[in-house]
């Protein structure tokens, strides 16, 4: 075999950082953060501070190979950790502090983290877990000497703008394999441990590249991108590498995620695109509806974590002009697998058949390969009916969970496929359909209800804020869907109504057999439905004309 005569250069998460203070060296990234005041610097400023704190982590002692974890919103340090801990072959973890005490012991312990990078709010939470962290040298504040604890019991807690202001300016970062880890984050899932998804240098970088060949998502130097979703979470879906190489302004918004502080966060810094999960647009869309406001700036919105409920893509489109997209991924894909953007045949369509082709999840990037298959591992059609489980690789997808071989056992299918748990279809044009995840679709009679689909329609009903089915036991039918919903603020909405809107969009088989009106859905840390919680609250529900099933 003939080898091509390239040069070969690695792909390093460092060189993304680099390349942008270079080439765009004077583009805004911009953060609001809690007490603090604003804060803007360039990303010229960013590549300089980067290297401070190179020098700082490697006078910590972290060496090539070691965990820092981060326990932190979206801010400029946090960004800066992103670049820096990578930089000198460390792993940065990100580690998500919504989840229970007992995970991120788990989480904290099995990662093995050195370090621990934390915003001020989460300096309380840290001290209650610390009599159980095994092998933490030290927690660093991310902050400003005047917002530091006043009192803490915390042993060697240290200033992260104290340490900066100590460090040397300047780092000669080394260059290595660029299959050497680079970031660490676990899943949060709803059984069992956590479990470690190991990013490498390589993985990074080629997502970077997927995600701007993204048809649909405009990430360009001309735009302004809001990063709603938490760095915690799958690399913020890659645009902490992704802006930066395309040159885009960052805005972070910090914690306030509320319809009205996104808004004028937008407005503020003249985003033009963002993507997040239903729960933060909708929010956002309740302030515009409430308030009147109108957007100036922003163009798209991707919607991802769960389905897009069709309400929400007409609000977006019919009501304010902004082009809403859904996209589909996992943390263990990086996370972006597919982006449903229209081909041009489509755009052609009717705007109601538009929207209904964009309820899909899409088409897979370049470099994500997608197939179903049924129960004997055999391929399905891609017709858009058959469906199956939806298995997936790439070169940023995962090949196993970090030091979990329990994990890793039945992740993958024989010959190295990952099982994403989901079920889906494919259709003609190779755009995917999630039916439901395996374990949420409703199993009535020996028929599949889609639970997305129903919560979907009910989401069209006005005054519909949000909405969730789940499979209630049924002593004839196995299982049969109870809606739970959320009615918008000052809306008034009967059962007989809303049932009846209900058999004019789905198959009458499929019609919940009964509806729950409740002030709000729980939520996972990144913003999911919590779907195992409702199973565990309504698991007795007694179904009208039924005793419910033991």
């Amino acid at each position: 075999m003939l080898r091509g005569q390239m040069m070969d250069r690695p792909l390093l998460t460092t060189s993304i950082l680099r390349h942008a203070a270079l080439y765009h060296g004077s583009t805004a990234v911009t953060s609001r953060f809690g007490q603090e005041p604003k804060h803007s610097y360039t990303y010229r400023d960013a590549w300089d501070r980067v290297q401070q704190l190179a020098n700082v982590l490697t006078r910590l002692g972290i060496k090539a190979g070691s965990r820092v974890g981060t326990l932190a919103w979206n801010d400029f340090r946090h960004f800066e950790l992103y670049y820096a801990v990578p930089a000198i072959a460390a792993v940065c973890h990100t580690v998500n502090p919504r989840l229970f005490p007992e995970q991120l012991i788990y989480i904290i312990n099995h990662a093995q983290d050195e370090y621990l990078f934390v915003d001020p709010m989460f300096v309380p939470l840290i001290e209650k877990l610390w009599p159980n962290l095994n092998g933490v040298k030290g927690v660093v504040v991310m902050t400003s000497p005047d917002f530091m604890p006043k009192q803490t019991g915390l042993p060697n807690l240290l200033c992260y703008e104290t340490l900066m202001a100590e460090a040397a300016e300047g780092f000669e970062f080394p260059e290595f394999d660029e299959n050497t880890a680079c970031g660490l984050c676990y899943t949060s899932g709803t059984t069992g441990n956590p479990k470690g998804v190991l990013y490498s240098h390589r993985s990074a970088v080629l997502h970077a590249y997927g995600f701007l060949t993204a048809p649909g998502i405009s990430v360009t130097t001309s735009d302004a991108a809001l990063v709603v979703v938490p760095l915690f979470h799958a690399n913020a879906w890659g645009y902490p590498y992704a802006a930066a190489i395309a040159g885009a302004k960052l805005v972070f918004p910090g914690p306030k995620l509320d319809g009205k502080s996104v808004y004028e966060l937008m407005e503020e810094e003249q985003v033009t695109v963002s993507s997040g999960v239903p729960t933060v647009w909708l929010g956002l869309l309740a302030h515009m509806r409430q308030s009147g406001a109108k957007f100036s700036t922003l163009k798209s919105v991707t919607v991802g974590g769960s389905a897009m409920p069709k309400a929400m893509l007409e609000e977006f489109e019919l009501t304010h002009g902004v082009t809403c997209m859904q996209g589909w991924g996992m943390t263990e894909m990086s996370p972006v697998g597919t982006i449903g953007a229209l081909n041009p045949e489509q755009q052609k369509l009717p705007v109601a058949e538009q929207h209904e082709a964009k309820l899909k999840a899409g088409r897979a990037l370049f470099g994500v390969e997608m197939k179903i298959i049924g129960p004997d591992g055999s391929e399905q059609p891609r017709d858009g009916e058959s469906y199956g489980e939806l298995v997936v690789r790439g070169p940023w997808i995962t090949s196993g969970y970090y030091n979990d071989e329990a994990a890793n056992r039945g992740a993958f299918t024989e010959d190295g496929w990952f099982r994403t748990g989901d079920v889906a279809t494919i259709d003609e044009t190779g755009a995917m359909a999630i039916v439901d995840r395996a374990k949420d679709v409703i199993k009535s009679g020996g028929e599949w209800i889609s639970s997305i689909d129903l919560e979907n329609a009910a989401m069209g009903f006005e005054g519909v804020q949000e909405a969730a089915v789940i499979g209630v036991p049924h002593p004839k039918w196995q299982e049969r869907p109870l809606l739970v919903v959320v009615p918008r603020t000052g809306a008034s909405i009967g059962k007989a109504e809303l049932m009846a809107y209900l058999e004019r969009h789905v198959a009458k088989w499929w019609l919940p057999d009964d509806i729950v009106f409740v002030d709000d859905l729980p939520h996972s840390a990144t913003g999911k439905l919590l779907k195992v919680e409702l199973r565990r609250r309504f698991a007795n529900h007694p179904l009208p004309g039924i005793q419910a099933a033991e």
